[in-house]
C-alpha cells in the first residue's frame, strides 16, 4: 500500500520531463558527467530540478506538475562555464553544446566597442551606453573562461546603471562587471563562446556642458564608433584617428579603425541632446521570439525595469542592408545600436 501510495504521489507531483543530449563541441563526442539544472524563470530564478549527462551525454529533467506551463531555462555547467537553452512551456527535448575552456584561448579579439551618447533633460547627466562585440574563432573551438574572461575600462566618475551580455546562439543574460585592482577597471565574469560575444553597459557621468572620454582597448580593436545627438558637440584629439560617418541620418557618428591598445583615442563631447527614437524599428524588436519573452529580472515581478527598457541594445530590427558588413565594417555594428533599441528580452541573471 505505502509503495502504491508513493507511486501515485509521484505521478501527481511529476507531470512531464525534459530530455536532451549534451555534446561537447571541442571534441565532438557526447559530454559525459556535466550538472544540468533546470530553472524556472517566476519570481527571479529559482532552481526546479537537476540531474548530471551520463556516458552519452544524455539527460532527463522532471518537470514539477504545478509547472507545466511556466517558462524554464536548462543550464548545463562544463569546465566552470555555464551553458544556456531556453525552455517554454510544452518543451520536450533541448540540444546543448559546450567547450572545453582555457584561461586565454588564441583567436579571441575585439570586434567592436560602440558607445551611444545623450544627455539627460537637464543637461546635467551624460547617459552612456557602450557596447562589445568580441568574437571567438578558435581552432579548435575553446571557450575563454577565467575570472577576467573579458576585461575593460570605464571612464572616471562613471555610475553603473545595467549590464548584460548575449553568447552566440544563446539567451541575454544579466552580467554584472566585477571592478578590478585598478581605477575604473572592471570584468565581465561571462564566458567568451566560439561564434560573436556582445556585451552591453550603462552608465551615467556628472556633465556641465563639456566631457573628455579617454578610451582604453585591452585588446586590437577593428572598430571604435561614438554615436551622439546632432545637437552635440564631438572633436577628437589631436592623434585620435576618428572619421566621420556620413550616411547617418538621426545622428552623428565617428568611427575609428583598426586601433591597437597602446593607440591614443581622446575626444571631447559638448552641449546636450538627446538620441531620437526610432519607434518603426522598436515595433520590430518587439517580435523578439521565444527567447525574448522567456525571462525576467529578479525580484521585478516578470518586468523589465526602467533602466533596461531604456538603455536595451540593439537587436530584432529585421534584415540589415549589410548585415555582415561586407560593404563597411562598420555597418555590421550599426544596426544592433541606431534608435536606443534593445534585445527584445527581459534580463536573467546568471
Amino acid at each position: 500500500m505505502a509503495a502504491a501510495m508513493m507511486a501515485a504521489f509521484c505521478s501527481f507531483a511529476v507531470a512531464d520531463s525534459i530530455t536532451g543530449t549534451v555534446t561537447n563541441k571541442t571534441t565532438n563526442k557526447p559530454s559525459a558527467g556535466d550538472d544540468v539544472v533546470l530553472i524556472r524563470l517566476q519570481q527571479g530564478m529559482q532552481e526546479a530540478t537537476r540531474t548530471k549527462t551520463d556516458a552519452k551525454g544524455r539527460f532527463t529533467l522532471d518537470v514539477p506538475a504545478n509547472e507545466g506551463q511556466a517558462v524554464h531555462l536548462v543550464r548545463v555547467t562544463h569546465d566552470k562555464a555555464n551553458y544556456f537553452r531556453p525552455a517554454p512551456p510544452g518543451t520536450q527535448s533541448v540540444e546543448v553544446d559546450v567547450y572545453n575552456a582555457a584561461a586565454k584561448v588564441k583567436g579571441v579579439s575585439s570586434e567592436a566597442d560602440v558607445l551611444r551618447l545623450q544627455t539627460d533633460e537637464s543637461g546635467k547627466s551624460l547617459h552612456v551606453v557602450e557596447n562589445f562585440f568580441v568574437k571567438n574563432e578558435s581552432s579548435p573551438p575553446l571557450t575563454q573562461f577565467s575570472d577576467r574572461p573579458f576585461e575593460f575600462y570605464l571612464p572616471e566618475g562613471a555610475v553603473v546603471e545595467g549590464s548584460a551580455a548575449l553568447s552566440p546562439g544563446g539567451m541575454p543574460v544579466q552580467a554584472s562587471p566585477v571592478p578590478l585592482g585598478e581605477p575604473n577597471h572592471y570584468a565581465f565574469i561571462f564566458p567568451i563562446r566560439p561564434g560573436e560575444t556582445r556585451f552591453q553597459i550603462t552608465y551615467k557621468l556628472p556633465y556641465s556642458g563639456s566631457l573628455k572620454f579617454s578610451p582604453r582597448v585591452m585588446m586590437p580593436t577593428d572598430t571604435i564608433a561614438v554615436m551622439m545627438p546632432k545637437s552635440m558637440t564631438f572633436k577628437p584629439g589631436p592623434s585620435a584617428p576618428y572619421t566621420p560617418v556620413t550616411e547617418e541620418t538621426t545622428a552623428q557618428t565617428y568611427v575609428a579603425r583598426g586601433v591597437a591598445p597602446s593607440q591614443t583615442l581622446d575626444f571631447t563631447v559638448s552641449g546636450s541632446g538627446q538620441m531620437p527614437r526610432d519607434t518603426g524599428a522598436a515595433a520590430t524588436a518587439g517580435e523578439g521570439g521565444a527567447e525574448a519573452g522567456a525571462s525576467a529580472q529578479p525580484g521585478a515581478g516578470g518586468a523589465a525595469s526602467p533602466a533596461a527598457s531604456d538603455t536595451r541594445p540593439g537587436g530584432g530590427l529585421g534584415t540589415p542592408l549589410d548585415p555582415e558588413g561586407t560593404n563597411d565594417p562598420w555597418a555590421k555594428y550599426k544596426w544592433w545600436i541606431l534608435g536606443g533599441l534593445g534585445w527584445c528580452w527581459r534580463w536573467v541573471r546568471v
